[in-house]
């Protein structure tokens, strides 16, 4: 069997511009952002190939580079499936090894727009309370050495800077990560670093460049030896790049930007004034039953979302949660929650994804601020309490002990490990301990949910049921008790 290569493209003409730097070229950018660039290039607009560029990790550039950037979406469905050859990905850079061949991408005067997925650890160096965290070993670092960061923040400040010195023009920074307002957050980390490094790079920075927010929704599961060796039966050669998905894919980009905009309406992307309640809609609907179903699952003994889901209880708990979340969420011209609730629990029972629970468990310290909590004290606020939230919280805690309801042990995967490990250590079983613990670590519980009594004798109960009984068993009742 031949490695997929060049020789098996067909399609447009790869040997354009790079409109695009896109940082973090893992799965999902490869199953959405690079889908719609794929499209649109296919549809005959041209110069908008993607520099990929993965931050400190060479896993895709070996995977993409010796392919021509070339790789397959695989789509699943229903028990059947399509795949599709993209091109939109010219190259991969590693910059913890070239950090100069990134700052020239960024710089490249044909380069109109930065994409980011760096998830929610790529931003957390500038979000406590704001401010730039000075005090970060990779801040200090990328202050110290501007010409060789190692953040996606240090990175995008360095480009900018050579952009503004050659008088490249300004950028726009379009972050495609799953966080409430993710512009907002990458302009705020970028200028607060930008004005430690360089007062007046921040100044042009604030004046020329815009940081639009978006909402990306598409389920990829990773993909496994398996995948590879299936489609390279199927299709006659070997793609250690090849991606899984689902068929829904939605991207809603806010219309803010300052150079030549892709004209990304005319392959489905919903360009809006306003994209905070997609962003909230979905955040809380998806992205927390995911989670609550992470936590949940796992520790139930479900190694996948399509059989967690249909474990008994958790559906009606999950119907339980959406009821909390939809009456937080503002109407939206558009939005349909019982048809999109209805949809996810459609997509939710894909088996043949095969999501992993695990998967979407790792860092949930960074996940559970916009996922649960920001939910509850809207709720608080209205007078109304949360038990499916709360159990689902409760979970996320257990889930920190590393160690099963089968009494084997597993790695969390996360930036907080081992601090919520000491906590639990500290804690010694006990679940008053455990939640004071860890609602004391206020980059999660902000001070006013965490000095909330009623939200901690909650947790508590819930935390002690789930120690005593089980995960299965709490779901499963969960409609005759709720905490």
């Amino acid at each position: 069997m031949t490695r997929l290569s060049a020789s098996h493209w067909t399609g447009y003409n790869r040997d354009q511009s790079c409109g695009v730097v896109h940082l973090g070229t893992g799965a999902f950018h490869r199953a959405h952002q690079a889908v719609y660039f794929d499209r649109l290039m296919a549809a005959g607009h041209p110069d908008w190939m993607i520099q990929g560029a993965s931050l400190r990790s060479s896993r895709v550039s070996k995977q993409l580079n010796p392919q021509a950037g070339l790789y397959t979406v695989v789509t699943r469905a229903g028990g059947g499936e399509d795949s599709r050859l993209i091109g939109a990905i010219k190259h991969v850079i590693v910059a913890a090894d070239d950090a100069e061949a990134l700052i020239d991408a960024i710089a490249a005067p044909e380069v109109a727009l930065i994409t980011l997925t760096v998830t929610e650890k790529g931003y957390r160096p500038a979000l406590a309370n704001g401010r730039l965290m000075m005090d970060d070993p990779d801040v200090q670092h990328d202050l110290e050495n501007p010409d060789h960061p190692t953040t996606a923040l240090g990175f995008i400040a360095a480009g900018l800077a050579q952009r503004h010195a050659n008088g490249a023009g300004p950028l726009t920074i379009l972050s495609c990560d799953n966080m409430p307002d993710n512009g907002h957050a990458a302009r705020r980390g970028v200028l607060a670093y930008a004005q430690a490094r360089d007062p007046e790079l921040a100044q042009w920075i604030e004046t020329s460049c815009t940081f639009p927010s978006s909402m990306v929704d598409r389920i990829v599961p990773a993909t496994t030896d398996a995948d590879i060796d299936a489609l390279g039966t199927r299709r006659g050669y070997l793609d250690r790049g090849m991606v899984k998905t689902e068929p829904f894919s939605q991207w809603v980009v806010e219309d803010n930007f300052a150079a030549c905009r892709p004209p990304l309406e005319t392959v489905d992307v919903t360009m809006t004034e306003d994209v905070a309640g997609w962003e909230t809609a979905k955040l809380r609907l998806l992205n927390g039953a995911h989670s609550a179903l992470a936590y949940l699952g796992l520790l139930a003994g479900h190694r996948f979302v399509h059989e967690a889901i249909t474990a008994p209880g958790f559906a009606d708990y999950i119907d339980a949660l959406w009821d909390e979340v939809e009456a937080t969420l503002a109407p939206l011209q558009g939005f349909d929650a019982s048809q999109y609730r209805a949809a996810l629990i459609e997509r939710f029972r894909n088996a043949s994804l095969a999501h992993q629970t695990y998967q979407i468990a790792m860092d949930g310290s960074q996940k559970l601020p916009q996922r649960f909590l920001a939910t509850i004290q809207e709720r608080q606020a209205q007078g109304l309490r949360s038990p499916a939230l709360t159990l689902a919280v409760a979970a996320w805690m257990r889930w920190q002990t590393g160690v099963g309801e089968d009494g084997a042990a597993y790695v969390v995967d996360d930036p907080m490990a081992d601090t919520t490990r000491r906590i639990l250590e500290n804690a010694d079983k006990d679940p008053s301990a455990i939640v004071d613990g860890l609602m004391g670590l206020h980059a999660i519980f902000n001070t006013d949910l965490a000095s909330d009594a009623a939200f901690k004798s909650a947790v508590t109960a819930a935390l002690t049921q789930l120690l005593a009984g089980g995960a299965a068993k709490s779901v499963a009742e969960f409609g005759q008790n709720k905490l």
